[in-house]
């Protein structure tokens, strides 16, 4: 709990001087809801694994838990700095044109970067041994999620957010 609270405060630290109509903690916040995501989705598949062929969770399964975690805080990051450049520049009419053109703007990146780091994966999960085939296992479907909630959950909920608020602001 003490880790998703000081990765809220920095992303809210780092994000500080994103303009209106966004404030800094949202973007936080979708970035936990997102690792979160990821790592449910790990758990989720282990889960299935572990009750239909006995796959046991090690300390290993741990490291590769974290090591998807970051991944996807470092993937989300990334897009949402793009959201921030663009507020900044202020070339784009509204919030969700924004990051829409954010996130068409980081695709190719995102897409390339976790495209080569699962290559490797399934090639260490081909060839490498048994002692890492788990390990390797949750890591494939780790960055997969990662990538999928980088660009699918995190920045909509961004746009869902500022929606809520807006039609809040309107009742008011």
């Amino acid at each position: 709990m003490a880790a998703l609270i000081v990765i809220v405060a920095y992303i809210g630290y780092s994000f500080r001087k994103v303009p209106k109509p966004a404030n800094s903690i949202e973007f936080g916040v979708a970035a936990i809801i997102a690792l979160l995501h990821d790592a449910l989705v790990v758990l989720g598949v282990f889960s299935i694994l572990g009750h239909f062929y006995h796959v046991e969770v090690d300390p290993l399964f741990i490291t590769a838990i974290l090591t998807v975690i970051g991944f996807s805080v470092h993937d989300t990051i990334v897009i949402f700095d793009r959201i921030r450049e663009n507020l900044i520049k202020g070339s784009y009419s509204d919030f969700e044109g924004t990051v829409a053109v954010s996130v068409y703007e980081m695709l190719p990146r995102t897409i390339n970067t976790s495209f080569l780091v699962w290559v490797i994966l399934l090639i260490l999960y081909i060839f490498g041994g048994v002692t890492i085939k788990y390990f390797v296992l949750a890591l494939l479907i780790g960055i997969l999620s990662g990538t999928y909630s980088s660009i699918l959950n995190a920045s909509p909920l961004l746009v869902t957010w500022q929606d809520f608020k807006k039609k809040r602001k309107a009742k008011i």
